[in-house]
């Protein structure tokens, strides 16, 4: 990837009387919460990583290991949470839309000061050192000795992908004495794991120009002279879809997200960001920001994690990428930047819980992820509160599906990105979108690219269609059971297809433009080879596009909606399956086997013509062994938003 309102709040006395939901905690898989363990303990499930096998157990780690961990929370009524979240969110549910304010969430929700108190004693009784604490975790350091005390399990040394990592030789466990006040304990093995788009942060990252001819608008313009694809000329790739054009091809018509906010969440902050996106607004088009329009909510600090740490500056476009998007295709909606202090969970997961805590935002936009394979269910059941608790607050959040489409091909095995696998996280998948002349919606594909490049004699396309470059990410997961809103929408053929007795989530929920090759245009400080930095305007795409395109349009919903946010939107969007509120997007929308490419040109040094342009044909719709088929799919979800998706929330319409 490189991703005054008007409120219907619940009092307490609802929550208080709130009935059980049937089938509400199937949302809540995969399950770390307390289980029966030990005599006096309860376990808390997948803290043992399933790679900490028998087989690659090398023995305990010395006593005298050090190991930082995070102790979270389940807070007074876990289980409550999730039911009124699920209750707040279903369309079909009287209480949906009548959300709790933050305080009345914490109220209700939230840790008592006596299960804090309590839980600390006992870490600290244990020899464990407490370095922070607040009402969503306690942080703990100590030693591995601490560490069996506190959680009934040695950490053992386990070889994985030939490193030797440490892990707790068998699930962890808390003392029944503490109540369940114990959600999961995660930092207890120590996999690597970064999540994707320094010391100090370091300047604008390397420039990125790219090289014309471009179309204006799809099919714009054509070069007769290039060999023939398809049965015809392919048209040069456009320079960037800007937001009038994206406007146009979603159906905002004239909601402009008055009145909501959009939060967006990266790693590290652009220095250059405040004149960015003011002088790419004033240069395409996009409505002025109006004072106090964008805001900032910082760390006090940054953190460089590992050898080869986050890359700051990589992070720079995604956060510039995501909130030009999202003022585009929304221009009216306030924006707050929330900074996570690194790539890792941790701290991304300290920026999610401040707009939560504080109420800064009605949709939260998350252009980063890493894979499900990597992802331990200690930190997604730290997640999923994270989400539930939002979700009774009338916060959705948004995460980018994959550039990679299955991830095969980068990681060795079929995996879905997280934390876009939660089921209480709306998944964005990406799509290739053709806007024509006068800003007409023509057709999208699934986004699955491949590319052929022009032989040196200029006669064909070498290797036509060429490999796999790229995708939008969906499929399967392993670990989380199928929610009850893709019931009866998604098929069994793809929520069964590992082979499960269950059916299981699939990703991702709904799709947006995402392929580079019909991307948008951004504007962002980068550094040049003559040593100059200065604002500079490149096409980009990726998911990492659909999801703040997608955050966006669902601000102009919350408008036609009478300013009523939209929560945990995934009820409402599977709710409207079928319906001409979708474009239902195919892999072939020109025809069955009627393939479609474009013609990019690229600089051979990313920069300018002296060392040369290379052209190559990208072909549409082809993703690794993902298709987008007609109705539900596992690269587009229900499909792209249509030309009815946003009045389709006006009170009293039919859908």
């Amino acid at each position: 990837m490189r991703a005054g309102r008007s409120r219907t709040r619940a009092g307490l006395s609802l929550a208080a009387a709130l009935p059980l939901v049937a089938g509400a905690l199937a949302l809540a898989a995969p399950t770390a919460g307390a289980d029966s363990g030990p005599h006096g303990r309860e376990s808390l499930a997948g803290t043992k990583p399933t790679w900490a096998t028998a087989k690659a157990d090398r023995g305990s780690t010395p006593d005298s290991k050090r190991v930082s961990a995070r102790v979270y929370l389940a807070g007074r009524d876990a289980k409550g949470l999730a039911e009124y979240a699920q209750a707040v969110s279903d369309p079909k549910s009287p209480h949906y839309g009548k959300y709790l304010t933050a305080k009345q969430a914490q109220q209700r929700f939230a840790p008592t000061k006596g299960q804090i108190a309590k839980v600390t004693a006992w870490l600290k009784s244990s020899g464990l050192k407490v370095t922070g604490s607040n009402d969503h975790y306690i942080s703990v350091t100590g030693d591995a000795a601490a560490v069996k005390k506190a959680f009934g399990t040695e950490l053992h040394q386990f070889a994985k992908d030939g490193k030797t990592l440490v892990a707790p030789a068998k699930t962890a466990s808390v003392p029944t004495s503490l109540d369940g006040a114990v959600l999961t304990v995660t930092g207890l093995n120590n996999a690597p794991k970064l999540n994707r788009p320094a010391d100090a942060l370091p300047g604008p990252g390397k420039a990125f120009v790219n090289s014309g001819p471009f179309s204006t608008y799809y099919g714009s313009k054509v070069n007769k002279s290039l060999p023939p694809a398809y049965g015809g000329q392919a048209p040069y790739a456009i320079r960037g879809y800007t937001g009038k054009q994206l406007r146009a091809a979603y159906g905002a018509k004239s909601f402009t997200g008055k009145g909501a906010t959009i939060a967006i969440t990266d790693a590290y902050a652009s220095p250059t960001i405040t004149g960015d996106i003011a002088e790419y607004a004033k240069r395409n088009g996009d409505k002025p920001y109006r004072k106090g329009q964008f805001s900032q909510v910082l760390p006090s600090d940054y953190t460089q994690t590992g050898p080869d740490g986050c890359d700051a500056s990589g992070w720079y476009g995604e956060e510039t990428l995501d909130i030009e998007a999202a003022h585009a295709v929304a221009p009216d909606a306030n924006i707050v930047y929330v900074g996570g202090a690194s790539c890792q969970d941790p701290d991304l997961m300290d920026a999610l819980n401040k707009v939560v805590d504080n109420r800064l935002a009605d949709v939260v936009s998350n252009s980063w992820s890493s894979i499900e394979s990597q992802e331990t269910p200690d930190a997604a059941a730290a997640y999923d509160h994270l989400f539930q608790t939002g979700a009774v607050e009338g916060i959705g959040f948004y995460f980018s599906s994959g550039d990679d489409g299955d991830n095969a091909a980068k990681y060795g095995q079929k995996t879905i990105d997280s934390p876009a696998n939660s089921a209480w996280a709306t998944s964005v998948g990406g799509t290739s979108l053709a806007v024509g002349k006068g800003d007409k919606y023509l057709w999208e594909t699934g986004w699955g690219t491949r590319k052929a490049s022009l032989s040196k004699d200029g006669q064909n396309w070498e290797n036509f269609p060429g490999t796999f470059n790229g995708g939008a990410g969906g499929g399967t997961s392993t670990l989380v059971e199928q929610p009850f809103y893709q019931r009866g929408v998604v098929p069994d053929a793809l929520s069964k297809i590992n082979g499960t007795a269950k059916p299981m989530r699939v990703a991702p929920d709904i799709s947006a433009i995402g392929d580079p090759n019909t991307g948008f245009l951004v504007g962002q400080t980068q550094a040049f080879p003559d040593k100059s930095v200065k604002y500079g305007e490149y096409r980009i795409g990726g998911t990492s596009l659909s999801c703040p395109v997608i955050a966006a349009i669902q601000t102009l919903a919350q408008q036609a909606r009478h300013g009523v946010p939209l929560g945990f939107a995934n009820p409402a969007i599977y709710d409207r399956y079928g319906t001409s509120a979708y474009h239902d997007v195919t892999d072939h929308p020109l025809g069955k086997g009627q393939g479609i490419g474009v013609v990019r040109m690229d600089f051979a040094n990313g920069v300018d013509a002296k060392d040369g342009v290379l052209t190559s044909l990208r072909t549409f719709g082809s993703d690794s062994s993902l298709s987008a088929t007609v109705g539900y799919d596992n690269v587009t979800g229900v499909g792209s938003p249509g030309a009815n998706y946003v009045t389709s929330y006006i009170p009293g319409h039919q859908h």
